[in-house]
């Protein structure tokens, strides 16, 4: 059981350093283009969709 906490606690710290790089990654392009929003929403679609197919592959890696 303790190793299950440390993998969800090590997932959970993974994705907030990741979500924040991202966030800072975004700022930086509005305040660069001078625009309201960072991002479209086709491009976020786009996100949306290669998120969906990263978590599929990470949920497949034990199948063999």
């Amino acid at each position: 059981m303790e190793n299950k906490s440390k993998t969800l606690v090590a997932g959970a710290l993974i994705g907030a350093f990741t979500g924040l790089f991202a966030a800072m990654l975004l700022q930086r392009r509005v305040e660069n283009d001078d625009r309201e929003t960072a991002i479209t929403t086709g491009e976020g679609l786009k996100l949306g969709i290669l998120v969906f197919g990263l978590l599929r592959a990470i949920a497949s890696l034990g199948d063999d």
